[in-house]
């Protein structure tokens, strides 16, 4: 069973399945994060959804590219969270399953293509007090703490 952080599950509320790759990337002390503006302001470990046909490691590369302009290498798979939210830039609720993996940032190579984010480094104490969600932060402690 993976472990559930945030609200429980309602009832009566249709969730569409929405599984997610994400990543810790730390380099000298810090951490490289993703922060966004809208459609909510919010500090988040870079990664997002798996399209259909890609793998979560494919995803993760695509995501962390997307959102910070940043190359990985060596990513690792640490472990995964279940949380249900609603998801304000498709207008859905969703059960999202979220594999989180450490990897090592290599480089700036390319813009930031995701509108209202940019990449942000914090030390990991930093990000454990503004990180968004309580499954970033719990793999983050576990990992760097």
């Amino acid at each position: 069973m993976i472990r559930r952080f945030g609200a429980p599950r309602e009832p009566a509320r249709n969730y569409r399945h929405r599984p997610g790759a994400y990543a810790i990337l730390p380099r000298g002390g810090r951490v490289l994060l993703t922060a966004q503006s809208a459609p909510l302001p919010d500090l988040q470990l870079p990664g997002g959804g798996v399209d259909d046909g890609e793998s979560p490691l494919q995803a993760l590369h695509r995501e962390v590219l997307e959102e910070t302009g940043w190359g990985i290498a060596a990513p690792r798979r640490i472990g995964a969270f279940r949380r249900f939210a609603f998801m304000p830039e498709y207008g859905l609720w969703a059960e999202k399953v979220c594999t989180v993996f450490v990897a090592r940032p290599t480089r700036p190579c390319a813009p930031v293509r995701e509108p209202h984010q940019w990449p942000c480094w914090l030390t990991v104490e930093d990000a454990l007090a503004r990180l968004g969600n309580a499954g970033d932060r719990h793999f983050l402690r576990w990992l760097c703490g």
